[in-house]
């Protein structure tokens, strides 16, 4: 069993099918519209790159193209060293184990921070905010991304299945840290139906997706997604 670090929140589709989640990550805005929309609000070019759950590294040779330095934090070992494999031969990308709540780098270190999908999911994440406030420093940028389950398909399937889930409530927290927000509309675009089905699969229980698997035709659709983001 791969070490995972202390306080970290499991994460269940990526921790338990990374095969399957490297599909989803090479699925997911096909359009390069977060990156747009981040890039908009703070470019990467000569920065340090903060990323917060990078998984097996997906989005750190992107970053590495226009920064001057990358780190990405994942609390899962084995994701770590699969992150490190993939970025082998880029010199700028560091790799290290850890968490929001602990990032492992020093105070005032970091430009852009970033975080796809992992921790921030509104209250309940003071710590890790108050290691963003450590860790950006001044005329850097943090940002969040996360679904927006007020819009569309994959959001109205989103709350069927996490019932507690209250995205008023949540916007309402980040407006009230001083975050500010970015409504995005992004495409999800499979290869195959295959492909599509074993994401839905892991994202979702075997009834819930299903259902949305029955209200999707083709190999796409589209996705609702709110990138919070603050400046310092």
């Amino acid at each position: 069993m791969p070490e995972v670090a202390a306080g970290a929140i499991p994460s269940p589709n990526i921790w338990n099918t990374p095969h399957i989640y490297e599909i989803e990550n090479r699925a997911v805005d096909p359009d390069a519209r977060i990156y747009d929309a981040m890039a908009a609000i703070r470019p990467t070019e000569g920065a340090t790159v903060l990323d917060i759950g990078c998984g097996t590294g997906y989005h750190l040779p992107f970053y590495s193209r226009t920064a001057t330095r990358v780190i990405g934090v994942e609390p899962h070992a084995g994701l770590a060293s699969l992150a490190e494999r993939r970025c082998a031969g880029l010199p700028n990308v560091a790799i290290r184990v850890g968490t929001a709540q602990s990032v492992p780098v020093p105070d005032g270190s970091v430009d852009v921070a970033c975080a796809r999908w992992a921790y921030f999911f509104g209250p309940g994440c003071e710590p890790g905010l108050a290691e963003l406030d450590r860790v950006v420093r001044r005329g850097g940028a943090a940002f969040v991304l996360d679904v927006d389950a007020t819009r569309g398909p994959y959001g109205r399937w989103f709350r069927r299945w996490l019932t507690s889930y209250d995205p008023e409530r949540v916007a309402r927290f980040w407006t009230r840290k001083g975050w500010s927000r970015t409504e995005l509309t992004i495409r999800w675009a499979f290869p195959t139906r295959k492909d599509l089905e074993a994401v839905l699969r892991i994202e979702f229980p075997a009834k819930i997706a299903e259902g949305f698997l029955a209200e999707v035709n083709g190999t796409e659709f589209d996705y609702a997604a709110n990138l919070w983001w603050r400046r310092f």
